[in-house]
């Protein structure tokens, strides 16, 4: 039997037990929200992993950390002026700490944010997963001096149940400010809270190599520049299967990524090609070659997040063939098996780049577009002009994720009749690239469609 000792000056329900017990919980809440705080291991804004458009301090008021975050002007997306929709964008990115943060059993991450400003600020709180998995947000639009908690939920997932990112692999916290030319923002309290049971992994499910700084070898993603262009901001993205050998050849898969778009409710997509990854599902990351190609900015020498590149994307085309040709010449790139796919901007790029002229579009034996194609209406690709770029593929199949017949079926009339065109529903229900990485039945029909076509 335990006896409870109690004190004749405290009430007869309080115990010395009870005051222990309640004094252990404050101690041990007090440390938990200690080690929830998300960026202690950050002393000044040199450590942070980008700083887009934007300038940052770290302050202390009394117990409580602030991060200072000023946009001083409109910062527009690269390859986006502001003849078009002006859609000013700045962001801070925290890196993890080196073992990184453990968010395992965590629902959210939260931060408070206030609006300093003298504008309205379309502030959003990214938590980034690495490994081609995407992010979750959470978002409000502050009037001047208001203060909200922005919170993202670590577990939530796309409509079909898809997790949209693991908790055990993120590679940044990252603080936005959207369409507005200058903003001044107070962020602090940013921290893990709630928990949740155990991450359990989906089975079956791919993780993309991360992109590195190395030279290419077997079974690695790395960044890679034409030779003769070190100076240029400009690179794709490599990868060579694990039983790549010199003197082999293997079929290709060249990719393009999406537009530079950021909505918590709705997309989270970088415009670079190292988010690129319906290559790496479409082969299981095995028995292919995949390059992940950029949209050009020549005069800047840099990537397009946004649009098709200078030139109307011409600069575009003129970089896609040099590396294709490069890629076949060099890696062991097999000529009679090379594939374009691409991913929202990335597929209507499948048309407009990929069969923007004859020379570029005798390369391709088999395209693969996701929820959007050439003919969308969307900046310079128009129907009138898909139609007429359609005849020019001269491949065997058009492979189509979640887009409707209906819609391009003028594109499919325009192209010659011999074309086998696919057309699959992912099911996924959101506009990302997360269902090439699983083994639903319309990954697994792609799948089999890629190897089957690579036989032929």
């Amino acid at each position: 039997m335990i006896s409870t000792l109690t004190n004749p000056l405290l009430p007869n329900s309080l115990s010395w037990k009870s005051i222990a017990i309640a004094w252990c919980l404050h101690v041990f809440s007090a440390l938990a929200n200690a080690d929830d705080s998300l960026w202690n291991h950050l002393t000044s804004p040199d450590q942070f992993a980008e700083m887009r458009g934007m300038s940052a301090e770290f302050e202390n008021v009394g117990d409580r950390r602030l991060l200072q975050a000023t946009l001083p002007k409109i910062n527009l997306p690269t390859g986006e002026t502001q003849r078009q929709a002006p859609r000013g964008i700045g962001w801070i990115s925290l890196p993890p700490p080196e073992a990184g943060w453990n968010l395992t059993r965590s629902r959210h991450v939260r931060a408070k944010v206030r609006n300093t400003g003298l504008k309205p600020a379309e502030t959003t709180l990214w938590v980034v997963s690495s490994h081609g998995w995407a992010a979750v947000g959470g978002a409000a639009t502050l009037e001047p001096n208001q203060t909200a908690t922005l919170e993202c939920d670590l577990r939530q997932t796309y409509p079909d149940g898809t997790p949209r990112i693991d908790p055990s692999k993120i590679s940044e916290i990252r603080i936005m400010v959207q369409r507005t030319d200058s903003a001044n923002l107070e962020i602090s309290n940013l921290v893990a809270a709630g928990t949740a049971n155990p991450w359990v992994r989906p089975s079956g499910r791919m993780d993309v190599p991360d992109m590195e700084l190395r030279e290419p070898v077997a079974g690695k993603r790395v960044r890679y520049q034409l030779p003769g262009d070190p100076e240029s901001e400009i690179y794709s993205v490599l990868y060579l299967p694990p039983n790549w050998k010199p003197g082999n050849l293997y079929p290709v898969i060249a990719e393009f990524p999406g537009n530079l778009f950021f909505n918590a409710r709705a997309c989270w997509s970088t415009g670079r090609p190292e988010q690129c990854q319906m290559g790496y599902g479409i082969t299981s990351g095995r028995d292919a070659i995949w390059i992940s190609l950029p949209f050009v900015d020549q005069p800047n020498g840099t990537i397009a997040e946004s649009g098709f590149g200078s030139n109307r994307g011409q600069d575009t085309v003129s970089h896609t063939r040099k590396m294709m040709d490069h890629i076949l010449s060099q890696w062991g790139g097999d000529r009679e098996n090379v594939y374009l796919c691409g991913f929202s901007r990335g597929s209507i790029a499948c048309g407009y780049i990929g069969l923007a002229n004859e020379e570029i579009a005798e390369l391709w034996k088999g395209i693969i577009g996701c929820q959007h194609y050439d003919g969308s209406n969307w900046r310079e690709s128009n129907m009138e002009d898909a139609v007429l770029r359609a005849p020019r593929f001269r491949g065997q199949a058009i492979f189509q994720v979640d887009n409707s017949q209906e819609k391009y079926q003028p594109v499919v009339d325009a192209t010659n009749p011999s074309v086998d065109w696919t057309w699959v529903p992912s099911k996924l229900g959101y506009h990302a690239t997360a269902m090439f990485l699983d083994d639903r039945p319309a990954m697994v029909t792609l799948r089999q469609w890629f190897q089957d076509l690579n036989r032929n």
